[in-house]
């Protein structure tokens, strides 16, 4: 039952992650690592904030504030231009590393590289359900990983920017001569994107604290995610997380937790040599590549 607990934590973070990468990349059509930037910093933004101000509602509000701020700054001087000069998507993305490993190094010297906490609650055992322990902190991330993934679907979905942005995402040159910006999708497609993967952040900082290195390797579990469920609907993501994350703690259980990094791989390498189009099986269209 604990396992149980622990891959179903895990399958709620990699969903979210996963689609916060998802709205980004189909915007862009582009691979760049502006999660990974998120996912680091917004822990150590709520960090600082706490310290100074022991408001925890107000650090993580202020929080997702700056972290949508700093993506739509990037998109405008750094992505935009880039896409507008027409360079490959390579080129893209090794301008997204450059800026990650600029921001990682910027917060190995203001915080440092030593693991931080900003938790001020005393820590518990957690509770006893059915023979299993969970935290007060694993409660909050189920419950908001479940409500920011339904109201994001429901603003895709439903509202009139989220269908501009499903339209962009499927022919952004089309969707210019129909008089959608193109830009504006874009740039709420990085809003929200970049504001679920700081509620991703901060959550998994509160569990298990934060270091300078976190944003890479949970970017890549998300990812993974998204590959094995494919480009489909979103319960195809939840299934490419419930696998991974079953896949690496059934490794770390009967192997070693150092194997969880190498079953990521193992099970990505799987997919793209045998089902490369995921559990959805949709292509990504040619302008998407």
């Amino acid at each position: 039952m604990q396992l149980l607990l622990n891959i179903l934590i895990l399958i709620c973070l990699y969903s979210l992650i996963g689609f916060s990468f998802k709205i980004i990349y189909s915007a862009l059509s582009s691979f760049v690592l502006d999660i990974a930037i998120i996912l680091s910093i917004a822990p150590y933004i709520t960090y600082t904030l706490v310290q100074t101000y022991p408001n925890f509602i107000f650090a993580i509000l202020v929080t997702l504030i700056c972290c949508i701020s700093l993506s739509i700054f990037f998109y405008f001087i750094l992505y935009n231009p880039l896409k507008k000069l027409k360079l490959e998507n390579w080129q893209i993305l090794l301008s997204s590393l450059g800026v990650y490993i600029i921001l990682q190094n910027l917060i190995s010297i203001i915080w440092g590289d030593s693991t931080l906490s900003f938790r001020t609650w005393e820590v518990k055992t957690g509770h006893l359900i059915l023979g299993t322990y969970i935290t007060d902190v694993q409660i909050i991330t189920f419950i908001s990983c479940v409500i920011l993934l339904f109201f994001s679907w429901l603003f895709i979905e439903k509202t009139k920017i989220g269908q501009q942005i499903k339209v962009v995402s499927s022919n952004p040159k089309l969707s210019s001569y129909y008089g959608i910006s193109v830009n504006k999708a874009t740039m709420c497609s990085f809003a929200l994107g970049s504001g679920l993967a700081a509620c991703a952040g901060i959550l998994i900082a509160a569990d298990t604290d934060m270091t300078p290195t976190m944003g890479f390797n949970w970017l890549l579990y998300g990812v993974v995610a998204m590959i094995i469920g494919g480009m489909g609907k979103i319960r195809y993501l939840v299934l490419g997380a419930l696998l991974l994350a079953t896949a690496q703690h059934l490794s770390a259980y009967y192997l070693d937790s150092k194997w969880m990094n190498a079953t990521a791989y193992i099970i990505l390498i799987i997919f793209l040599f045998f089902k490369p189009y995921g559990f959805s099986g949709q292509k990504l269209k040619k302008q998407e590549l």
